[in-house]
């Protein structure tokens, strides 16, 4: 399948278990929202547009400072409960759309923020859509995470990438210091003139089941034959069990904020 094509079957298949997601996924420590504000300078009353909400989980909190949000989302279903989540929250839209489709009708923000969403963004229109929404001076955050591992990683952990390996390849894990710098990207399209990056690692515990459970959540792992993902699940929980239930992985994050 051309990697295009690729792109657009994988970034569908969030909606297949939104209440899964909902449960499963980790919110963004509340630093990475205070970074956040103070880079973009946000005050409450800006208007903040969000690439892929998903079920609203990053737009609680952004709702909580008292920005007014418009969160753009492709999935009907996490659309769906996203608006149930954020009900308490007058100043808060959701849409169901791709950002790509989505019509701004010359509307302006002052930021637009994507947590975990951007890189399923069209590349054609991924950094020139959003500058061209952004009121002078405005700002794009974008933040993403994944699993590291490190020196002190939990060893539970460490021993699941022979799980992986056996089953579905390569764990894709990352030292800390591995995480790559893609601050370049934002300038060289010309849509911005500085950015930003900050990093973050938090550990995180997770049960047997909620650990596979976070990992049905992944495309990735959605896009492996049912044969192989059962395979893989069971080999996990089985070794999560016999080392004492849980498992310790680490998150690696980066924060972007670019301004126009």
């Amino acid at each position: 399948m051309p990697e295009d094509a690729r792109l657009h079957v994988l970034r569908a298949t969030f909606d297949q278990g939104a209440e899964g997601y909902d449960d499963a996924r980790p919110v963004a420590p509340r630093e990475v929202f205070d970074d956040l504000v103070e880079l973009a300078r946000l005050a409450p009353g800006s208007r903040v547009l969000e690439i892929g909400c998903g079920t609203g989980q990053a737009t609680r909190p952004l709702a909580e400072r008292g920005f007014s949000i418009l969160a753009v989302e492709l999935g009907a279903n996490l659309a769906e409960l996203a608006r149930h989540k954020l009900a308490a929250y007058p100043g808060v839209e959701v849409v169901t759309s791709s950002f790509e489709d989505w019509d701004p009708s010359g509307e302006l923000f002052d930021a637009v923020v994507s947590f975990n969403a951007f890189h399923w963004i069209d590349p054609d229109i991924r950094f020139s859509k959003p500058a061209s929404v952004l009121k002078p001076g405005g700002s794009l955050g974008v933040f993403g995470s994944g699993f590291v591992v490190h020196d002190g990683s939990d060893p539970t952990w460490v021993a699941l990438a022979e799980d992986y390996e056996a089953v579905s390849g390569d764990p894709r894990r990352l030292h800390p210091n591995q995480m790559r710098d893609r601050s370049d990207e934002f300038v060289e399209r010309g849509c911005f003139s500085t950015v930003v990056r900050r990093t973050y690692l938090w550990d995180a515990t997770y049960s047997a089941a909620g650990y596979v459970a976070l990992l049905a959540t992944h495309s990735r792992y959605r896009a492996l034959a049912d044969r192989v993902r059962r395979e893989l699940f069971t080999r996990l929980l089985h070794r999560i069990e016999a080392n004492g239930g849980v498992v310790r992985p680490t998150w690696g994050a980066v924060l972007y904020v670019a301004r126009t």
